[in-house]
């Protein structure tokens, strides 16, 4: 099987490390990286071998996949001029600004027959991949994604720069619509909302209670899942997946014991595995595990909650 072409638009924090996974795999060839900043393209570029480009346009119809990691509100256009070029193509999160541009997007992957996949990185965090083995769903999900400030995402609300991760694995595990967002949150530092906290109430009766904030003292990714006869909890930052369920034995008379079972993750690495299984979509034809539906819908529940955060 010859290699893939494969290039990246946008060398800033996270683009940088894009084109190092392309690089090092051996299916693909980093042909191109892209970005308005020539100094920024070539320092990537010479690193890693490929050509360095101010403008992603020669690249159409020349690639056969491609990373997008620009600012959020040009997803739509460069993630769609590829598309349209035939071009397999992962977009950073948030897939798109609206709904509309997503469903745009999706059109056009389905039209080309080509993949279109979304990063939303912790899915690929071994503990969450843990999670898919456990078959009942839950009742009721708490989550907590808190993060000190960093001045680098912040052309985005803490709703879609972190708590769409959380909303993102939380819809695919109830698999449900939603039925009720209740929200509230503030600005701090930014003029955006800094800390929020949102109540989602799902059709099948599940409730999830989701905070993020990025003016914390401390950094925490944790969720907790509570299900008929277990609770489950996960620790993204250390890799921890921790089960604990009735027993069949009891501790009272008439009340079950509860056992315990810890599983601690190798530190993988999340990113690689993104772009793996994205090479291996291409090559095989299969669904990407974070799909243009799944970004969509990840998107759309997260411009709700900002919606009440702003107008109430």
């Amino acid at each position: 099987m010859s290699k893939l072409k494969c290039a990246v638009i946008g060398t800033g924090y996270l683009g940088k490390f894009h084109a190092e996974k392309y690089a090092s795999l051996d299916d693909c060839e980093l042909v191109a990286v892209v970005d308005i900043n020539e100094e920024a393209a070539r320092s990537v570029a010479e690193k890693l071998g490929a050509e360095a480009l101010t403008d992603y346009q020669p690249l159409l119809g020349k690639v056969d996949a491609v990373s997008i990691v620009v600012p959020t509100s040009l997803h739509h256009a460069v993630s769609r001029d590829f598309l349209n070029a035939g071009a397999h193509v992962l977009v950073e999160k948030p897939i798109t600004v609206t709904v509309e541009e997503a469903e745009d997007l999706i059109a056009i992957a389905k039209d080309r027959n080509v993949i279109l996949q979304v990063g939303h990185l912790e899915r690929f965090n071994p503990a969450v991949r843990g999670l898919e083995a456990i078959e009942d769903k839950p009742l009721f999900i708490e989550s907590h994604r808190l993060s000190p400030f960093n001045p680098r995402a912040n052309d985005v609300s803490v709703v879609l720069d972190l708590m769409i991760h959380d909303i993102d694995i939380i819809l695919a595990l109830v698999d449900s619509e939603v039925e009720r967002i209740d929200a509230s949150g503030t600005a701090v530092l930014t003029k955006g909302t800094d800390i929020a906290n949102a109540r989602l109430t799902f059709k099948n009766g599940c409730v999830a209670n989701v905070t993020a904030s990025r003016i914390s003292m401390k950094m925490e990714r944790k969720m907790r899942m509570f299900r008929p006869s277990s609770y489950v909890s996960v620790d993204f930052q250390n890799r921890v997946l921790t089960k604990h369920k009735t027993g069949s034995k009891e501790m009272f008379p008439g009340i079950p014991e509860i056992e315990t079972e810890e599983s601690v993750f190798e530190n993988g690495d999340a990113l690689l595995e993104e772009i793996k299984h994205f090479v291996n979509c291409i090559q095989t034809g299969e669904n990407p595990l974070v799909s243009g539906e799944a970004g969509k819908r990840a998107l759309a529940t997260a411009i709700q909650i900002t919606q009440l955060l702003t107008h109430g």
